[in-house]
């Protein structure tokens, strides 16, 4: 049985024939997989902003995160679940200013916002679903070396991002030395660590232990599931915030009107992480949260390149590594090592209460530093105010 309405209680995926919004789409061909085999008909799903200079020098890559898209900056509206989701960094007068620079953003493969993933529709007329293949990081950076050919752009003048937007950072740097001149990595890593594998664990069972899952197939059924990706995101929500923040913002405090003592109703931070579970349902694939989830554990700069060291020393571009300084999922040492290990790099850091999600917050602390990396600004300079969201 085909659902034909509702499809938000089976995914929150943009599908074929929905309002394309301000995406563009590449029809790119087939995908070569570092794993083997071909991802067949690849299409990218990609946003844009200014205008490419003659020579293409002017080219600047943003990477999205986990549950990230092409969507930028820009209102929620048809096509687009939520508005962008790094609103005041990118745009006229911004640290990254479209006046002057070219901006391009992509969803990644095995996504769920119009590049090719598994709620797409399949060379067979199917759904992907389970038969969706296995893909790294490195079969993102692929597919966006595809879109750059595509788009004329021979060398990013910046490649940004943060998190798994950071691994692809890196991946560009490493794997694409040429072709990057500035690369600016917030809260990443250049190899996953066993920590961080250890926290997606219990979110990929979570999904696939949700008796909605059927095995990956459940486009086609009255429910998906819904509630296996909310257990998961409530466990990820956590390692985004740090602890101080948490107490600060919730302490013990009962939810309005609730009454917790006894079991029958909820603290004000269980409220919290139940509204972002029901958040990410509205606009995101389980699928796609497992396919992203395995292609960032198995994020490895150094695999089959000689070790992270050796990968590390393949990068041309000047790097700069940014911390968050409560960030527990992705510490700062890791930022550290990877300043450290490039030949030009620098570490930033980022005073946030926040954790991991003060990269996507702390909006101009972050545009400080690209004015920086970009030549707006000398180092140094002072900055410091928040938004609030995540990705």
């Amino acid at each position: 049985m085909t659902v034909t309405s509702d499809r938000t209680r089976v995914t929150g995926a943009w599908r074929e024939g929905d309002d394309a919004g301000h995406r563009r789409f590449l029809a790119a061909g087939d995908l070569a997989l570092e794993r083997g085999g071909s991802l067949p008909g690849l299409r990218v799903a990609y946003e844009t902003w200014g205008r490419l200079d003659p020579d293409g020098a002017n080219a600047v890559l943003v990477e999205h995160a986990l549950t990230g898209d092409s969507h930028v900056v820009g209102p929620a509206g048809p096509g687009h679940p939520s508005p962008g989701w790094w609103e005041g960094l990118v745009g006229p007068g911004h640290a990254i200013d479209t006046d002057r620079w070219f901006v391009v953003a992509a969803n990644v493969v095995g996504g769920c916002q119009g590049t090719t993933g598994p709620s797409s529709t399949s060379p067979d007329g199917r759904v992907w679903g389970s038969r969706f293949p296995f893909v790294t990081i490195r079969d993102q950076v692929e597919s966006e070396r595809v879109l750059a050919d595509a788009l004329g752009v021979r060398q990013w003048a910046m490649v940004i991002g943060g998190s798994m937007g950071g691994m692809r950072v890196v991946e560009w740097a490493v794997g694409h030395p040429e072709r990057v001149a500035r690369a600016v990595v917030l809260a990443s890593t250049a190899a996953a660590s066993a920590e961080q594998i250890a926290w997606c664990q219990p979110q990929l069972l979570a999904i696939r232990s949700d008796p909605h899952f059927f095995g990956g197939d459940y486009y086609g059924h009255e429910r998906g599931p819904a509630e296996g990706m909310g257990v998961a995101r409530r466990i990820a929500q956590v390692t985004y915030r740090s602890a101080a923040e948490l107490d600060q913002r919730f302490g013990r405090e009962a939810q309005a009107g609730e009454v917790p003592l006894g079991g029958g109703g909820r603290y004000a931070v269980e409220s919290y992480l139940d509204y972002h579970a029901g958040k990410l349902a509205r606009r995101f694939d389980a699928n796609s949260y497992l396919v992203l989830t395995e292609a960032m554990n198995s994020h490895d700069v150094g695999r089959g390149r000689g070790g992270v060291t050796a990968a590390l020393s393949r990068v041309r571009a000047k790097v700069t590594a940014v911390a968050v300084d409560s960030d527990r999922l992705y510490p700062a040492d890791q930022s550290a090592r990877l300043a450290e290990s490039v030949p030009d790099g620098r570490l930033e850091t980022i005073t946030s209460p926040c954790g991991h999600d003060g990269f996507l917050i702390e909006v101009d602390q972050v545009g400080r530093i690209v004015r920086e990396v970009l030549g707006d600004l000398p180092h140094g300079s002072d900055a410091g105010s928040r938004r609030s969201g995540n990705v």
